[in-house]
């Protein structure tokens, strides 16, 4: 398996130039995440079928002839298990590889877990067993080791000849469209970012509290995603989500609350008066503008017997269709459905995914029915 270190902008531009007049190209990233909110970038893989290039944006100056690649519509950028992926794209480039295939998803329409495995589908369709033990490794070192560097390169080595046989597998499934939906539709919520004024529903718990706590918390959360993004840093690195959560619950007002209440000392010094600051400025509020109290649907009557019976129709396509349930509708799925149902009043713009592109016609008329209360 031959590669080539690309560290030079003008190398860089030769080798992304070359891959353009490719139709597909192999991409990988890796990357480092451990306090910060973003991921750290520390290598690119790119296989255009003829040169292997392991490019390095830390010895880089410019490396914009990749991002144009990644904008280059008449060339499909194939990755595997892409989600993190998109976000190092997001983040560095502005963008996201339009158009875009991942196998991971092609697996799954061909019937196979929604998280099968880079090494086990390359086992499976390639009859290689790759060396595992490096994904979690120091990218962002300097030298990397010929470990790291042939494991890096392996990763799009053989994403090529596992993509071309998937391919023609889903093509023979007559798939191709659904494909191309879900991985439009994955590129999508990757572009959403979190809007900062609901960051507070994503706390655990929040449902506990009455409108006027959660007008508290509403406050905390989002000074604390501003903070997270402003430092790049983890938001439970900025201050625990449990520890927000207490000061709405419990109206804390001082330093020794939060001691007592065992916040960590660091979270105390660093943003005590902050944190306070927010719980004395939610009291001028108008009742008025507090948050809504928060409904669960698990609370909701009727929410579990219509789980199941929308889970019995899924289990139905599955054995018509021989798609793993997890992949035709996820938990997440079926409650965004009967959430658009239930509480949204069915607007027709904001179709759950269930109702939409390839699943609805599987789905439609099945569940719809179900949902009158």
């Amino acid at each position: 398996m031959k590669f080539e270190i690309i560290t030079t902008t003008e190398r860089l531009t030769t080798v992304c130039e070359q891959a353009a007049t490719q139709q597909y190209v192999m991409l990988d990233t890796e990357f480092v995440r451990t306090r910060t909110l973003y991921p750290k970038l520390g290598l690119v893989q790119l296989f255009d079928g003829t040169t292997l290039s392991l490019i390095d944006p830390i010895a880089i100056e410019e490396m914009e002839p990749l991002w144009a690649l990644l904008r280059d519509q008449s060339v499909t950028k194939v990755l595997h298990a892409c989600g993190e992926d998109l976000e190092v794209f997001q983040h560095y480039a502005g963008c996201l590889p339009v158009p875009m295939l991942d196998t991971q998803l092609m697996a799954a329409f061909l019937g196979h877990g929604i998280s099968t495995g880079f090494g086990a589908l390359v086992s499976e369709y390639v009859g290689v067993d790759l060396e595992k033990g490096e994904a979690r490794t120091n990218w962002m070192a300097r030298p990397l080791t010929d470990k790291q560097l042939d494991y890096a390169a392996a990763d799009v080595y053989y994403l090529k000849p596992l993509f071309e046989t998937l391919l023609t597998k889903v093509q023979e499934k007559g798939r191709v469209a659904a494909l191309e939906d879900e991985c439009a539709s994955l590129m999508l919520k990757r572009t959403q970012q979190t809007d900062p004024d609901k960051a507070y529903l994503d706390i655990k718990n929040a449902w506990q509290l009455n409108p006027q706590q959660l007008a508290v918390l509403q406050k905390l959360a989002k000074w604390r995603v501003l903070e997270a993004r402003k430092r790049d840093l983890a938001l439970n690195f900025v201050v625990k989500e449990l520890s927000l959560w207490k000061v709405a619950r419990y109206n804390i007002k001082s330093k020794a609350m939060m001691l007592r209440e065992e916040f960590d000392e660091r979270e105390v010094q660093r943003h005590a008066g902050r944190l306070v600051k927010m719980v004395f400025d939610t009291e001028d509020m108008n009742p008025a503008d507090y948050p809504e109290k928060i409904v669960r649907l698990v609370d909701l009557s009727g929410y579990k017997q219509l789980v199941k019976k929308i889970k019995d129709e899924v289990t139905k396509v599955e054995a018509e269709t021989g798609l793993a349930s997890e992949f035709l509708a996820s938990k997440k799925q079926i409650n965004q459905l009967i959430s658009w149902a239930w509480k949204n009043e069915r607007p027709q713009d904001k179709k759950p995914e269930m109702l939409k592109t390839w699943r609805q016609p599987l789905f439609e008329a099945r569940v719809l029915p179900l949902l009158d209360r």
